[in-house]
C-alpha cells in the first residue's frame, strides 16, 4: 500500500490500524538539537484523544504516546523519530454483521476495489483514529516552527451549519449536535487555521505552490472535502480591484540597521478601508535595504504566486458528516447483494472538533517541510550554513 509517506524534507510516514495493536508515525528530516519529549507531544494527542464528552465517540482511549527512537538526553539527534500509541479499547465485534458490507459515505469498496481484500474493523487504515500520527508528527513540526517564531493555530468556525462566532451560536451548535446524537446522525463543519510569522518567498512559484501543498496536506485527512485560502470560493465573485492587496511602505531601514530595528520604530497605523481582513506586516528584502510592507486587506490568505508573502495565512477546511451513523442505510454487499445495514459502535456524531488539532498538525508539516527546502534557495543562505557563518 503506498501513499502512506508525505512531505520532502520533513517526512512522515505513519502506520497502524484502528483496530490493530498500535498506530504510529516515523518523522524523518527534523533538525538535530530540538529539545523533545512525550510531554510535548502529549497535549496535542489529548486535543485529539476520543471519549471527553457526549458530542464525541465514547471509545475510552488513553492515547499515551512513546518515542522509541531520534531522541537522546532530551535532545533531537538527526535520525529517524518513531512514535507510537498503543490501542487499548477497539471492539471489533461491532463490526461483525457488516463484515462483507460496503458502508455508505466509507472507503471499504475503495479497497475492496483496489485490493480484494480489506481490514473491515473500524475501516483499518481509513479510519479517522490514523490522525494520531499526523498529530504527533505535527507537534513536533510546531515545536521547530516555534523555534522560528512561526505559529500555527486552528478553531472551529461553524458546526452543523451554525456559525460559532458567539456564545448563543455555540450553545446552539452544541444542542444540534446532542440531538443528532440522540437521533443516531451526525453532521459536517468547518475549521480556521492561521500561520502566523512566516517571511515571504517560502513556497514555490510552479508545481509545489505552497497553498497547493497546504490544500494537498489538509485534502489527505479523511473527512474533509473542500479547501480554502483567504476568501477562497469568494473570490470568484469579486471583480480584481476588489480581490487584489493594495501594498503601502511603512518604513525602509538602512542594511547596518537590520539587526536592531524595534517595534516602536514602525508605524502601526492602518489606512485600510477593508474591514473583513486586517493589514498585516512582513520583512521584504530589497537590494540594500530591509523594506517592511503592510498589505491594506489579506483577501489572498498571505499566499501570492504560491509563495507567502510576509502576512497571515488564512486556511479554511470543510468536514462532511461523520459517515458512520446509527440509522438505516441501503447498500450491498461484497457479492452484489442489496442489503439494509445499521452500524453499531461507538462513532462521532462530529468529527471536527477533534479534527481541529488535525488540520493545525497539517499545516504545521507542510509549513515546515517547504521552509526547510527554502532554505537553499539562495546561494548565500547555502554559503551560510556551510561555512557556518
Amino acid at each position: 500500500m503506498g501513499g502512506s509517506i508525505f512531505g520532502k524534507i520533513f517526512r512522515i510516514s505513519s502506520f497502524g490500524e484502528s483496530h490493530g495493536k498500535a498506530l504510529g508515525v516515523v518523522v524523518d528530516g527534523c533538525p538535530a538539537g530540538l529539545s523533545l519529549s512525550e510531554a510535548d507531544i502529549q497535549p496535542y494527542l489529548e486535543r485529539r484523544r476520543p471519549g471527553k464528552n457526549l458530542k464525541m465517540t465514547q471509545r475510552k482511549e488513553g492515547d499515551q504516546v512513546e518515542i522509541l527512537s531520534g531522541v537522546f538526553q532530551g535532545l533531537t539527534t538527526g535520525t529517524p523519530i518513531a512514535l507510537m500509541v498503543r490501542n487499548e479499547d477497539q471492539r471489533s465485534k461491532d463490526y461483525g454483521d457488516i463484515a462483507e458490507s460496503f458502508r455508505p459515505g466509507h472507503a471499504d469498496y475503495g479497497f475492496f476495489s483496489k485490493y480484494g481484500f480489506r481490514d473491515y474493523r473500524g475501516g483499518g487504515r481509513s479510519s479517522g483514529r490514523e490522525t494520531l500520527a499526523r498529530v504527533a508528527a505535527g507537534a513536533i513540526a510546531k515545536k521547530v516552527l516555534q523555534e522560528l517564531q512561526v505559529e500555527v493555530d486552528a478553531k472551529v468556525m461553524e458546526l452543523a451549519g451554525i456559525s460559532l462566532s458567539t456564545s448563543e451560536g455555540r450553545a446552539e451548535a452544541d444542542a444540534r449536535i446532542l440531538k443528532l446524537r440522540e437521533e443516531g446522525d451526525s453532521a459536517g463543519g468547518v475549521v480556521e487555521c492561521r500561520v502566523n510569522g512566516l517571511f515571504p518567498g517560502v513556497g514555490e512559484p510552479v508545481f509545489d505552490k505552497l497553498d497547493a501543498r497546504i490544500a494537498e496536506g489538509i485534502m489527505s485527512i479523511g473527512a474533509v472535502k473542500a479547501v480554502e485560502i483567504g476568501d477562497g470560493v469568494a473570490a470568484s465573485k469579486a471583480l480584481g480591484s476588489e480581490n487584489n492587496d493594495s501594498f503601502f511602505t511603512v518604513e525602509a531601514f538602512p542594511e547596518s540597521r537590520r539587526g536592531d530595528i524595534s517595534t516602536e520604530e514602525v508605524d502601526e497605523s492602518d489606512e485600510s478601508d477593508d474591514s473583513e481582513r486586517g493589514g498585516t506586516e512582513g520583512d521584504y528584502f530589497l537590494e540594500n535595504n530591509l523594506l517592511r510592507l503592510k498589505k491594506k486587506s489579506n483577501h489572498s490568505g498571505g499566499i501570492l504566486g504560491g509563495m507567502s508573502d510576509g502576512s497571515e495565512i488564512l486556511i479554511r477546511a470543510s468536514f462532511k458528516p461523520t459517515p458512520s451513523i446509527s440509522k438505516v442505510q441501503n447498500t450491498v454487499k461484497e457479492s452484489g447483494e442489496p442489503i439494509s445495514i445499521k452500524i453499531k459502535g461507538r462513532h462521532d456524531p462530529t468529527v471536527v472538533e477533534r479534527a481541529t488539532v488535525v488540520v493545525e498538525a497539517m499545516t504545521a508539516i507542510v509549513v515546515l517541510d517547504c521552509l526547510l527546502e527554502n532554505m537553499s534557495a539562495r546561494l548565500e543562505n547555502v554559503k551560510k550554513i556551510y561555512r557556518k557563518e
